[in-house]
């Protein structure tokens, strides 16, 4: 029997008695973009088979769903943010300053980033951390020096690669696909190439440095999306020469118009990505406000049936659209159901 069909005459007698607590009956999510397609799955199928509304999910980045999340508690702000990055502890710091002080960290599973083009452009095959460090870093090293980029070509750096123009088109820093780039993509090319050692030996501290490795240029050859994969994708069918930065799921509905490369000789796949095997992976999360549980009706249930085996299994729906499961889905599952808080020990 299916999670949804045996919890759902128990949830009508929960829906009626929260919804007299709370003006507000329906359960609110927002944040990133990669985790958007997946909640709102959930959502959809939670709307067809509980007796609570359907939740209504936003996107507009991990950064602005956690700002949302952390302007404080009442019926008036989110119940839920979706976060392709684990919260930060500034944020946590601003959500205690605000009154949320109880946050339930969610794992729901992982997805990549891959690097893909237009499926009849240049063959962008094989990257490794140091060709897009080389194509995107704001400084780079040649010949022994840091320099401002000079480079315009991805040949100019590695002659296995096209002789076509760079054009870059990257996730901005509000998403939390940035901060995946920067520190697996970026940071670890900037050490391959040299550039992190000639930094730190040219003076700068090591911070400066890091800081320095994960700098984009911004003469035009990467440009920084805001919205989501879909204007990327719009990006890209303009620009033949162009490559972007997707998540894993969006890529594999969209084989039709891209073409995926490598990292590091590993091509981007579920399986690839669950053995840890492909290098530019990331957890994903939703971060739940336990003050809001028992006062928005279905909160809890919607929490409990995204990371139920029907949804977040293996052989779920969100692993059919492109979700890697995680081998540790049943922990999180105990940990919702016990709503155990971040920091707590139970």
């Amino acid at each position: 029997m299916s999670f949804a069909k045996m919890t759902a005459s128990g949830l009508a007698i929960a829906a009626m008695s929260a919804t007299v607590a709370a003006a507000r009956d329906q359960v609110q999510v927002a944040g990133s973009s990669t985790v958007l397609p997946y909640a709102s799955i959930v959502a959809e199928a939670f709307g067809e088979n509980f007796d609570f509304p359907t939740p209504v999910v936003e996107s507009g980045g991990s950064s602005a769903g956690l700002k949302r999340f952390c302007e404080g508690v009442g019926e008036n702000t989110i119940d839920i943010a979706n976060a392709s990055r684990a919260i930060r502890e500034k944020e946590v710091q601003a959500c205690a300053e605000a009154g949320v002080t109880d946050i339930i960290e969610v794992r729901i599973g992982y997805d990549g980033i891959v690097f893909a083009s237009q499926i009849d452009g240049p063959d962008y095959t094989a990257f490794e951390p140091a060709d897009l460090f080389n194509a995107l870093g704001a400084k780079v090293l040649v010949d022994g020096a840091i320099v401002d980029n000079p480079y315009n070509s991805w040949a100019e750096f590695n002659s296995e690669l096209p002789d076509a123009e760079i054009n870059a088109f990257i996730p901005g820093t509000k998403h939390g696909t940035r901060e995946v780039f920067e520190e697996k993509v970026l940071a670890v090319g900037c050490e391959e190439t040299g550039a992190l050692a000639a930094m730190i030996e040219s003076g700068m501290s090591e911070d400066d440095a890091e800081d320095a490795c994960i700098a984009v240029r911004t003469d035009g050859k990467s440009v920084d999306i805001d919205g989501d994969y879909t204007e990327t994708l719009a990006r890209i069918d303009a620009n033949k020469d162009g490559i972007g930065v997707f998540g894993l799921a969006f890529y594999e509905n969209n084989t039709d118009k891209l073409k995926v490369a490598t990292m590091s000789g590993v091509e981007p796949a579920t399986e690839t990505i669950a053995s840890g095997e492909y290098p530019v992976s990331r957890p994903l999360f939703f971060y739940i406000k336990k003050a809001h549980i028992g006062v928005i009706p279905g909160l809890k249930e919607f929490a409990e049936f995204f990371v139920s085996d029907d949804m977040a299994g293996p052989d779920g729906p969100l692993a059919e659209y492109g979700l890697v499961s995680d081998p540790e889905l049943g922990e999180t599952q105990s940990a919702v159901a016990d709503e155990k808080t971040m920091g707590s020990s139970s």
